[in-house]
């Protein structure tokens, strides 16, 4: 679905293709340039564990689509070594490499550590100084249950900080995505099996209808598949862009 709609993206965590579904995309091409030719968007999570070159994100940005979007996981020096406090310098040498992404640079995803609780004075200093560096779509995936709070939601808000909903879902207040509503961003990692757990199709009818839902009241929508360990990521996510296109 490569140029379709702007604001609604399904995609994988990263862009392995399995074996099997190899028949289901363009046959010439690296992986991505054949992922980019059926999907729309990707999460690149290596960027959690390590840094790349500018000139690597360019390369990514140069075999995709112009409609096509990434979505950069921040490192973990900054969210689980330095928990959000005094990583300005972190924060630029990153933004720096994923600028070479260019238009393609989509959104920022920061996952918090399960320990890490919301301090509310951290959170407006790390957020407020990542602000001043990236105006464009951030995504916060928080762990702990604290910042499933009206205060920690507000705060989001009036950073546009959308809160991510993950599944499973850990908390009963995360069942739904939260913080700035200009921003829906869903992370499925697979029920009950972590990582490996296909997604039924009922399951995706339903969130199918919920996505069109928030496109259609003008949120920036993303749903990205994280069950990559059995290749069932690949599947879901066609399985509901065929859903989202009837």
């Amino acid at each position: 679905m490569p140029g379709g709609a702007a604001t609604l993206r399904i995609a994988c965590a990263g862009w392995s293709l399995p074996r099997e579904s190899w028949p289901q995309f363009p046959e010439a091409g690296t992986h991505l340039e054949r992922y980019a030719g059926r999907l729309v968007a990707a999460e690149i999570n290596s960027s959690f564990y390590r840094p790349h070159q500018p000139a690597t994100y360019a390369g990514w940005a140069g075999s995709v689509p112009p409609g096509f979007r990434f979505s950069v996981k921040l490192p973990k020096t900054i969210t689980h070594e330095k928990r959000l406090r005094d990583c300005g310098a972190l924060l630029d040498d990153f933004l720096l490499q994923a600028a070479g992404l260019g238009d393609s640079l989509g959104c920022l995803l920061v996952q918090l550590p399960p320990s890490l609780a919301f301090d509310k004075r951290a959170a407006v200093g790390f957020f407020t100084s990542l602000r001043k560096r990236h105006a464009g779509a951030v995504a916060l995936e928080p762990r702990h249950a604290s910042w499933f709070t009206p205060e920690a939601d507000t705060l989001l808000k009036r950073q546009r900080i959308g809160r991510v909903l993950a599944d499973p879902v850990l908390h009963d207040a995360g069942s739904a995505p939260g913080g700035w509503p200009g921003l829906v961003y869903l992370r499925l990692h697979g029920s009950p099996r972590m990582y490996y757990s296909s997604y039924a199709p009922a399951l995706l009818q339903a969130l199918a209808a919920k996505l069109r839902e928030a496109a259609e009241c003008g949120a920036d929508v993303w749903c990205i598949f994280d069950n990559t360990a059995s290749g069932a990521a690949v599947s879901n996510a066609l399985e509901l862009q065929t859903l989202l296109e009837r």
